[in-house]
């Protein structure tokens, strides 16, 4: 549902913030103030076709942003940017998006009926829904059977039908496993401790040296060991000098392990050109692997695993293509099994969708309108189509090229008497169009039944349909001497009384006027069981 609406410099809308109830909210205003904008705003919240003339003048952008609440009850804010001069921008709770994105996530809150161009009515996807749930046609099975079919053939196509192509990548695919086979990487973290091995044995010789050197320092004649020992030797039997001669006992004794750990080191370094050679060629094989199959040599193994699984499956391409080609066959056999289901389904439903909506169409001012829901094709289970005739004894047609935007609007009154789902909130505009008087007060009284399932937002300039509403909306034009701007006010009691009385004799003040609108609002009220403003 729309909660709030903020629309900033778009037309002569200068500042507007509207806040929306359940129920239905009728907008209504003179000529030119500036009703359809709401609409246009909204049309940009679903990714409608924006155009720098619809910025107000004088502004720098136009701002539409709109605060949806989910029937579960998390919130998502889309909002639209539509510069004087530029790209506009678009933006999903907050983060940057295509305006194709917020039309795909549009569509599922809002449903507009009035332009063309923004009829879902008009997209033969909603048309077939729509039959679909009249009838409680389950397409699942169907969906499935196509999904089956559709992984069965591109598994086919992934095999490789082109047997040239297909000996190219074998001998691709055999050297590259072979090679990653042959290189034998059981240590995923070889390539770390490699590189450690190979400094080593590149300065072995003066590892060796130094390491020599200084065992030969502390445990040759004369080296720190036997000058320690002296040391130790001349104190010990001198009570002034125990605690001393203890650490230095101590210290003795830490050296003797420090050269045997310094003998064992020495004892590993090979001073070994071959050893060398030897590591500098697997380091070197190592990182050609990575620059080739992967970053690690967690990811190279992983590559050769699956390349080996492709050779294996190309290798055995006569035999999985014909199990794959024998599925598609069954799978093929399903589709049309399940497609005849839903197909037979459909043109059964198809005459009771049809009467229904023509039933409606009779007390929204269309008598002679009749639609019919064509069933046809080769592929009989996809191709739905509502076709209209507006006078009794025309063809019908298709809806778009047939029905002007307030007989598509009405239309689709009808189509959501007759049904229950739908996006969560429908926006109206010229629903009312070349009506009047009974027609008028049906119209009104569709929408206010079809306010009990959904969230309704109807511009209009009837009264008759206006007194429905739950709540109405002013919008009001001035103008300062500089400039025209117009803004949105909720108008309920004695206001609304005096918006409906404008609408109904062109002044808000006269006495007949007011009795009449009274009048209205104790119709409607009494027709949907109490008002709501």
């Amino acid at each position: 549902m729309l909660v709030e609406l903020a629309v900033h410099d778009l037309g002569v809308i200068s500042h507007a913030n509207l806040v929306l109830g359940a129920g239905m909210t009728a907008l209504t205003g003179e000529t030119g103030a500036g009703k359809t904008l709401v609409v246009q705003a909204v049309q940009l919240l679903m990714g409608g076709r924006a155009d720098p003339a619809m910025v107000r003048a004088g502004a720098v952008e136009a701002v539409v942003e709109g605060r949806f609440v989910q029937a579960d009850g998390s919130e998502r804010v889309l909002r639209r940017v539509i510069p004087a001069a530029g790209r506009s921008r678009s933006y999903v709770d907050g983060g940057m998006a295509s305006a194709a994105e917020l039309a795909e996530l549009g569509s599922g809150l809002v449903d507009l009926h009035g332009q063309h161009q923004h009829q879902s009515l008009l997209r033969s996807r909603t048309q077939r829904e729509a039959l679909d749930r009249w009838g409680g046609i389950d397409v699942r099975p169907l969906a499935a059977a196509r999904a089956e079919l559709r992984a069965l053939t591109e598994n086919l196509a992934a095999l490789g039908g082109d047997a040239r192509a297909r000996a190219q990548e074998i001998d691709l695919l055999r050297y590259q496993a072979d090679e990653i086979a042959s290189a034998q990487l059981d240590d995923p973290d070889e390539l770390s401790w490699i590189v450690e091995r190979e400094d080593l044995l590149a300065d072995a010789a003066t590892h060796l040296a130094d390491g020599h050197a200084a065992r030969q320092a502390l445990s040759g004649d004369e080296g720190a060991i036997d000058r320690l020992g002296a040391a130790v030797a001349l104190l010990a039997s001198r009570k002034a000098f125990a605690l001393v001669s203890g650490r230095l006992g101590a210290v003795a004794a830490e050296l003797d392990d420090t050269v045997e750990q310094l003998r064992g080191v020495l004892e590993t370094i090979e001073d070994d050109p071959q050893a060398l050679a030897d590591v500098r060629a697997r380091h070197q094989l190592l990182r050609e692997l990575t620059r080739k199959y992967g970053d690690t040599l967690a990811d190279v193994r992983a590559f050769g695993a699956q390349a080996a699984e492709r050779l294996s499956q190309l290798e055995r391409h006569t035999e999985l293509a014909a199990e794959l080609e024998a599925g598609i066959e069954a799978a093929q056999r399903h589709v049309e099994a399940e497609a005849h289901v839903v197909a037979a389904a459909r043109r059964a439903a198809a005459p009771g969708l049809a009467a229904a909506v023509s039933e409606h169409l009779t007390s929204l001012a269309l008598a002679g309108g009749t639609l019919e829901v064509s069933v046809t094709g080769d592929a009989p289970s996809d191709s739905v189509e509502l076709l209209f005739s507006a006078n009794r004894g025309a063809p019908p047609g298709p809806l778009s090229k047939v029905a002007s935007g307030g007989e598509l609007a009405r239309v689709m009154l009808a189509l959501r008497l007759v049904l229950t789902a739908g996006p969560p909130t429908l926006v109206f505009d010229e629903v009312d169009a070349g009506i009047g008087g009974e027609t008028a007060l049906a119209v009104g009284r569709a929408l206010g039944s079809l306010a009990g399932q959904h969230q309704v937002l109807v511009v209009t300039h009837l009264p008759q349909v206006a007194a429905f509403a739950h709540h109405q909306v002013a919008v009001r034009k001035t103008d300062d001497g500089n400039a025209v701007a117009s803004n949105l006010v909720a108008v309920t009691g004695p206001d609304r009384v005096s918006e409906l009385a404008r609408m109904l004799a062109g002044q808000p003040a006269w006495a007949s006027g007011r009795q009449h609108a009274t009048e209205l609002l104790e119709v409607a009220a009494a027709t949907r069981g109490g008002a709501r403003e």
